[in-house]
């Protein structure tokens, strides 16, 4: 299952195990559970929780109100601690991190959208795991994702993961509270369309209180990424050598199957937003050939460029006789595009000055139509 992509979301609870402090001697173990992932080919992403506690922990835990500069200062001190920490245990297995900071607009803003997507691919081409986090500090409530377990979900579905691992402070989803309930039990898979009502009803808030999200947040993100086409599994992040187990398939926590692929899920994407732009890219008879080969569209099989579209835009791709032959998010709006077309690859940036890659429209972000 090599090269499959793997989303590992880390909460504060988990950091710390369940203290105030975060704990090194336990992040050790699950750098080294995602190192051994990453050199065995998963592509490998991490959400992580713990800027806020990393920042109280650095001042001492002062004593401050809840109010949001309070919680913006904590994690613009913790933020950096927790990258240095990730950056040592990470460099003692010979891998490299990069970290990535969004906010709700960041995925909103087709360009940001757009932007973020290209980001964390380029960072998984060069072998680099992408640390994510809100942005804590400059994250107002009209863009925040809530809690990290949405962040989660989101990216799943930006970054088409194959699978998203939640790390929480409890063995998975229970039929009811086991803390009070003595004859809840665990539930092993989830595979109908959706979840059970009871189920949602049982969910209940983190054991710790140290992060924002319980569970019932746990499984609004499960469903929206089970949604987009990933697995997801939500276990307890105390257990150990439990990834490898994970990913090869092993009942390990709650299993929420997929509804789609993720093939399919980008297909209804492009369906349900393809006449929005209105651009349409006429190409000639070689690129028709090479997106038949499951190549991608390069400007120089581009001949024509109507409709005022930009850059993340859905174009149609047509033939010049006016036949649609494919579907595409576009990586040039149309004005950049009017001035490229025709051209070979190699003179994008002298004819723009900057340049978002070869390829007009990616064979990944590309659906062929019958």
């Amino acid at each position: 299952m090599n090269n499959q992509r793997v989303i590992i979301k880390l909460g504060t609870s988990t950091l710390t195990a369940g203290s105030k402090n975060i704990s090194l001697p336990h992040l050790l173990e699950l750098v080294k559970e995602v190192a051994r992932l990453h050199n065995q080919g998963y592509e490998i992403l991490l959400i992580s929780s713990g800027a806020i506690a990393a920042g109280r922990e650095a001042l001492n835990h002062p004593a401050f109100e809840k109010h949001v500069p309070a919680k913006q200062m904590l994690a613009a001190v913790g933020q950096s601690r927790l990258m240095e920490i990730y950056n040592k245990l990470f460099q003692m297995y010979g891998v490299t991190v990069g970290q990535v900071l969004l906010t709700r607009d960041d995925l909103l803003s087709r360009r940001r959208y757009l932007n973020a997507r290209n980001t964390l691919e380029a960072l998984l081409a060069y072998s680099v795991i992408p640390i994510i986090n809100e942005n804590d500090t400059i994250a107002t409530e009209e863009i925040r994702f809530g809690d990290n377990d949405a962040l989660s979900a989101l990216v799943a579905n930006l970054v088409e993961a194959d699978m998203l691992i939640m790390l929480t402070d409890q063995d998975g989803l229970y039929t009811g509270d086991p803390r009070s309930d003595k004859t809840a039990r665990l539930v092993n898979e989830i595979s109908t369309p959706d979840i059970p009502e009871e189920l949602l009803k049982a969910a209940r808030g983190s054991i710790s209180g140290l992060g924002t999200g319980g569970m019932e947040t746990k499984l609004q993100a499960a469903d929206l990424a089970r949604r987009s086409g990933a697995t997801v599994v939500i276990t307890n992040g105390a257990r150990p050598d439990q990834l490898p187990l994970i990913v090869a398939g092993e009942p390990i926590g709650t299993r929420f199957l997929p509804i789609i692929t993720t093939l399919e899920s980008r297909k209804r994407y492009m369906l349900a937003n393809a006449q929005a732009s209105g651009g349409i890219l006429q190409v000639d008879q070689g690129a028709l050939q090479a997106l038949r080969r499951g190549g991608s569209l390069l400007p120089v099989g581009v001949k024509a460029v109507s409709g005022n579209f930009e850059r993340g835009d859905i174009v149609q791709i047509k033939t010049l006789k006016g036949k649609a032959i494919a579907l595409g998010i576009v990586n040039y709006g149309a004005h950049d595009l009017q001035l490229i077309e025709g051209q070979k690859s190699d003179q994008i940036e002298a004819l723009l000055g900057y340049t978002y890659g070869d390829e007009v429209v990616h064979h990944n972000n590309m659906m062929l139509l019958n």
